[in-house]
């Protein structure tokens, strides 16, 4: 995993049923390997979403325009590891992330509530890497979105695609106090250097697992925020409710 991490990356996202991605498991099951943590193939992550209380960085995902960022912490729960990260997708539509590891961080309801970057509340150099890699001054920024989720990771036999699948994927709103649960849907993400042949590829078309852009953040806030534009999500969340519904 170390020589395959892609943080510069062409992404292509699909969603699906979990019974269906048990179909496509078993159809790929000779072209992958799957990534195993301390003996354990399905891994929990966390996830804090950052945007000011305008919801610039969502908005400009909303309307389309690149480049685009967001800024996060992602925890990997079974082994303590929480990362400060932005992502960029630029005007080639390349996802370019960047991360500083937060050792203090605690994904516990009282820290994530009151996480704020405001001197005196973070440390100088999580400041620092905010601002020599976001648009938007780090002051304006205030937790809106956490979800959880479990992820499991293939590579290709050749080395060059990496493949996440999240499944049980929950969110929590922290500006409305809102929830919401899509267990028993599954995104499927295929991450790759360059358009280079994907064994995958194949297999979701055979399935008729069709692609469609699923940005966890925005999904989660259109999903719980009532305030929040949704007009360009409308096909996504319709199509991810007929899902829910086993009508696809």
């Amino acid at each position: 995993m170390k020589s395959i991490k892609l943080m510069n990356r062409v992404d292509t996202k699909f969603v699906t049923s979990v019974p269906r991605l048990m179909q496509l498991l078993e159809m790929a099951r000779d072209s992958y390997r799957v990534q195993q943590t301390d003996g354990r193939r399905i891994i929990p992550y966390y996830t804090l979403y950052f945007d000011t209380p305008e919801l610039s960085m969502y908005n400009t995902h909303h309307c389309g325009r690149l480049p685009r960022q967001k800024a996060r912490i992602r925890s990997y729960v079974a082994s303590q590891l929480h990362f400060l990260e932005v992502k960029t997708k630029n005007n080639h539509r390349r996802t370019r992330k960047k991360r500083i590891e937060m050792p203090d961080f605690v994904p516990t309801a009282h820290h994530r509530a009151a996480m704020r970057f405001t001197p005196g509340k973070a440390r100088q150099e999580w400041l620092d890497f905010l601002d020599q890699r976001l648009e938007i001054a780090h002051s304006e920024l205030i937790p809106q979105v956490e979800n959880q989720f479990n992820r499991i990771t293939l590579v290709n036999n050749a080395g060059t695609e990496r493949v996440t699948i999240d499944t049980s994927l929950r969110f929590h709103n922290l500006a409305t106090g809102r929830t919401c649960d899509l267990t028993g849907i599954a995104i499927i993400e295929l991450k790759r250097d360059s358009l280079t042949r994907s064994p995958i590829l194949e297999l979701l078309r055979q399935l008729r697992i069709k692609k469609m852009g699923f940005s966890k953040y925005c999904m989660g806030t259109a999903l719980t925020n009532p305030a929040a534009r949704v007009n360009r999500f409308k096909v996504r969340l319709h199509r991810v409710e007929k899902i829910r519904k086993g009508l696809l």
